[in-house]
């Protein structure tokens, strides 16, 4: 489910749902068809475990050239969903497949953060998505690697840890404000 042109692209109103916990393990989205409040899938009562805690925007780094203003209106819409009345859900985004959007990382992933190309994707992607640039990570997949390579391995676990943290920080603060 992505920005694709066809049918399959996804719908606002059921990401925004699934922000606010109200989409039940299981369920399959189907650009097709809204989810309504009597469909079996349908959580009428969301609770803190159900609710979204970060969102993970993931980007082909060799595409946010081509990305279209309609890609970035729907991008946009559920981040503004995202900010909510109380309390904004952090919002990441990450730029994967890094190694072919730039022949320099290509030949040697320690140059990812020297890659002119790049800081222009990740600014590119701030400016018209609105994520902080130090919010933005840069990942190169596997592929056709059959070893793991450390190099790789730290641009992702670094990714992940600050999901994590991000996550953590807004539990935290829900917490505090309901001891409060």
């Amino acid at each position: 489910m992505g920005l694709e042109r066809d049918d399959r692209t996804f719908d606002v109103e059921t990401i925004k749902l699934a922000l606010k916990g109200h989409i039940k393990e299981g369920y399959t989205f189907n650009p097709n068809a809204e989810l309504t409040e009597s469909d079996p899938f349908y959580n009428p009562t969301p609770s803190l475990d159900d609710q979204v805690h970060v969102l993970v925007c993931v980007v082909n780094a060799a595409t946010v050239a081509i990305l279209d203003d309609g890609d970035f209106k729907k991008l946009r819409d559920v981040r503004v969903a995202a900010q909510g009345k109380r309390r904004e859900i952090p919002q990441v985004a990450i730029l994967t497949h890094i190694d072919e959007a730039c022949p320099e990382v290509q030949r040697n992933i320690k140059n990812v953060y020297r890659s002119k190309h790049l800081k222009e994707q990740m600014e590119t992607l701030s400016k018209r998505l609105g994520i902080q640039l130090n919010c933005i990570f840069l990942v190169r997949n596997y592929s056709h690697e059959i070893e793991t390579d450390d190099d790789m391995d730290t641009l992702i676990l670094s990714a992940m840890r600050q999901i994590i943290q991000y996550g953590e920080d807004y539990l935290n603060d829900i917490t505090d404000e309901e001891n409060s």
